[in-house]
């Protein structure tokens, strides 16, 4: 018989194919997780699942006694309780590497369109103001030859990093849990402390995974610290960041702007402080979001649910 897997994510046809090959398979497009659902009755019989974004904690895995393996699409696994998923004999997945080029692809574009106010020029041309001259009030500030500070050194960092260094001829100062001397030779990166990256870079990129150590790790402080020249570009995850904290300092001339991809609340509201900003680009947590990589992490998180079925390691097992 086949192992039951509830799939809560929408998968390409070809991955979803390959997972129901192997697996008895249910579909849910919004999970509701409440008593006496159709996902919950489900989950009683689950023995993997398969999705993105769902928070599997101590309550959740209570009611999912055969479950097996969760199989998380991302590279990110915050919604995910790993210790408490661990100490129950469960496996968890994800799906890093797949995603470190074209995210960084994203991330670096949001900073040089944050730097030359790219946003803010395209409604320029758009609503006809666009005449004679330009005026100074619509300048930017260059890219090139800058330094740019990063916090979270990780595959996609790595990448970033490539990008600033050989494409922008940029200075490299990162700070991470652990020195790296492979990325010091190769690129001429130098370690800084946290308080000394956040004084000296022109460009501070946030790329750490949310943790209890990171939540909340930048805030009126360091903000503070930064230069007020500085752009701030946060690639993490939203509460890495004190929310209120980054809008004053926007509106207050702290730092000169912010380019983000992620927000303490997803979907950002329609009356977010954060869209009266002109200083500040904002875009959907869209990282990863390109049809090629999103169908290989589709197909990555598809095999690492099947291996651990099969009773085989998956080769993106996260350790507790």
């Amino acid at each position: 018989m086949k192992p039951k897997v509830l799939v809560y994510s929408k998968l390409p046809e070809e991955v979803l194919e390959y997972v129901q090959e192997h697996c008895e398979t249910s579909s849910f497009n919004a999970p509701d997780n409440t008593d006496g659902s159709p996902f919950t009755e489900a989950l009683k019989e689950a023995e993997g699942l398969l999705g993105a974004g769902l928070k599997v904690d101590a309550a959740f895995l209570d009611r999912a006694p055969h479950l097996k393996i969760v199989s998380n699409i991302s590279v990110g696994y915050d919604n995910l309780n790993i210790p408490e998923i661990s100490q129950r004999g469960i496996m968890a997945t994800n799906t890093p590497g797949v995603l470190n080029d074209t995210v960084a692809d994203t991330i670096f574009g949001l900073l040089v369109a944050t730097a030359r106010r790219m946003p803010v020029l395209d409604r320029y041309v758009r609503n006809g103001q666009w005449k004679d001259s330009r005026e100074d009030a619509l300048f930017g500030i260059d890219v090139h030859h800058k330094t740019l500070g990063i916090i979270g050194l990780g595959g996609i960092g790595e990448k970033i990093v490539q990008r600033a260094r050989f494409g922008f001829d940029m200075d490299i100062i990162y700070h991470n849990r652990s020195r790296n001397p492979k990325l010091e030779e190769q690129y001429g990166a130098v370690y800084r402390t946290l308080d000394e990256l956040l004084a000296e870079a022109d460009f501070v990129c946030l790329m750490t995974p949310l943790t209890p150590e990171t939540r909340g790790m930048i805030g009126e402080r360091e903000f503070k610290l930064m230069k007020k020249t500085a752009v701030f570009v946060n690639g993490s995850r939203g509460a890495t960041v004190d929310e209120e904290a980054l809008i004053e300092a926007l509106r207050s001339g702290t730092i000169w702007a912010a380019g983000l991809d992620v927000y303490v609340q997803e979907p950002l509201p329609d009356n977010h402080p954060l869209m009266s900003l002109d200083n500040a680009v904002l875009l959907p947590h869209i990282g990863s979001a390109t049809h090629e990589t999103r169908l290989e992490m589709a197909w990555t998180a598809a095999r690492n649910l099947v291996a651990g079925l099969e009773g085989k390691t998956p080769p993106n097992l996260i350790q507790a």
